[in-house]
């Protein structure tokens, strides 16, 4: 079998795992979604072959809801990054954003919703300073000045933010636009407007080929009364 992981180190790496589906074999098991390994590998063509799988156990995996967008956050990983780039800070992003998946509680559905809206408008946001998308949110892209609270933008993904005034792009608040800037989540137009923002800026970056994930949390939460 073939196992795309996302090391601390190096980045996304891409390994043979030669009888890892043999009932025998030592790695049988510990090659799933979620699981905290030591890894070593050898070869050198951009496809590795694994030479141990060490479980390191510390990490609760997600359930439910988290689960699917445990997986969410791994399709980005597999769309947005190169192999072999390695991404300490947004490797230490992705683990604490799993264990807050984990950890989400609330006493209505609504109310565990929206905390998990936050946790994954975080990371969307994070994931695309990491790879070279570095938004400003706080400044005017024409004029260079600060964002207003009460004025109506439009945010286009090769410019940033601009007056609305009839200009094409994903329409936004100002407050929106200074809450993302300071990483606020709390208000729910920000979090409804964030939300929007954040999947203009991922499938400008992505292309035309569809999240499938992001369809399934979707359908979801389509489900839900």
């Amino acid at each position: 079998m073939v196992a795309e992981v996302f090391t601390r180190g190096h980045g996304r790496v891409a390994l043979i795992a030669r009888g890892a589906r043999r009932p025998a074999s030592a790695v049988r098991g510990l090659m799933q979604p979620f699981t905290p390994l030591l890894l070593s590998w050898f070869g050198k063509s951009e496809l590795k072959t694994l030479h141990a799988a060490e479980w390191q156990g510390g990490l609760l995996v997600p359930q439910g809801r988290a689960l699917m967008c445990g997986f969410y956050l791994n399709e980005l990983l597999l769309r947005l990054l190169a192999r072999g780039d390695a991404h300490t800070a947004l490797y230490d992003c992705y683990a604490g954003t799993l264990e807050r998946l984990t950890d989400v509680a609330g006493s209505s559905e609504s109310e565990r919703a929206a905390c998990f809206e936050r946790i994954l408008r975080g990371f969307e946001k994070g994931l695309l300073a990491e790879i070279g998308y570095g938004a400003t949110f706080d400044v005017d892209a024409d004029g260079g000045v600060a964002i207003e609270a009460n004025a109506r933008y439009v945010f286009q993904p090769e410019r940033g933010a601009v007056r609305a005034a009839g200009q094409p792009g994903c329409p936004v608040s100002g407050q929106t636009l200074l809450d993302l800037a300071s990483d606020r989540f709390d208000r729910p137009a920000t979090l409804a407007e964030a939300k929007t923002l954040m999947r203009t800026l991922i499938n400008h970056t992505l292309g035309a080929k569809p999240l499938y994930t992001r369809q399934l949390l979707r359908e979801l939460t389509d489900l839900n009364p």
